[in-house]
């Protein structure tokens, strides 16, 4: 079974997978709106202080807060 990690934990120009997202149902729908699913690959492109990280989803940059990143589960692509 893959390894699975906080997003808030990704390191910056690494990649990872979507594996599960424990978030409100109106947060959830929100990132899915804008790409976020299962199995989606997420690249984190800068953390800001406080937790703050700057990812790029299906080609679209975005700040997610550290109360999302803490609550979606993601694992290492290869």
């Amino acid at each position: 079974m893959e390894q699975t990690i906080q997003l808030s934990q990704g390191q910056v120009g690494k990649s990872y997978t979507v594996q599960k997202m424990k978030l409100p149902v109106n947060i959830e729908k929100r990132l899915e709106a804008l790409g976020m699913t299962h199995g989606t690959s997420v690249l984190v492109l800068n953390s800001k202080s406080k937790g703050v990280l700057i990812v790029k989803v299906r080609g679209t940059r975005f700040a997610l807060g550290r109360n999302i990143t803490e609550n979606i589960e993601v694992g290492r692509t290869a």
